[in-house]
């Protein structure tokens, strides 16, 4: 790998780790604050990571840093250890605790959004074609 191969991957990997830190703190201030994250400004911050993540190539199935809705949440909720606490949840045979359970409804309403970003995205072509 050369110097530049080096220096390209250090760039993609630090791009990645910054809109997914970006993203985070969105929804985190949007917790804070009791703002659903549909409402400005965290809609528009979070669909500005959107089109970053988009021009990125991170949208795409195949690409080497996959921030498909369903990646991007898993990785938010491995980060915020939900995983672990749904596991546990299921074994105890107990409800989430309420910190779990706000972060979760956090990720869903980002998976929602931005799978619906996604859709009307890759179908902007088919609706705005001259003629």
């Amino acid at each position: 790998m050369t110097t530049e191969d080096n220096l390209a991957t250090g760039a993609a990997l630090a791009f990645d780790e910054f809109i997914l830190r970006e993203i985070e703190k969105i929804l985190r201030s949007s917790s804070e604050s009791s703002q659903p994250l549909e409402l400005e400004p965290a809609r528009g911050q979070l669909f500005e990571m959107f089109v970053a993540a988009h021009g990125a190539g991170y949208l795409e199935e195949d690409a080497k840093t996959d921030m498909t809705a369903d990646e991007l949440c898993k990785t938010l909720a491995r980060r915020w250890g939900l995983d672990e606490a749904a596991q546990q949840s299921v074994a105890r045979q107990q409800k989430l605790d309420a910190q779990s359970l706000d972060k979760m409804r956090l990720l869903w309403a980002l998976l929602r959004m931005w799978m619906e970003w996604t859709y009307a995205w890759s179908r902007w072509d088919e609706f705005h074609q001259p003629g």
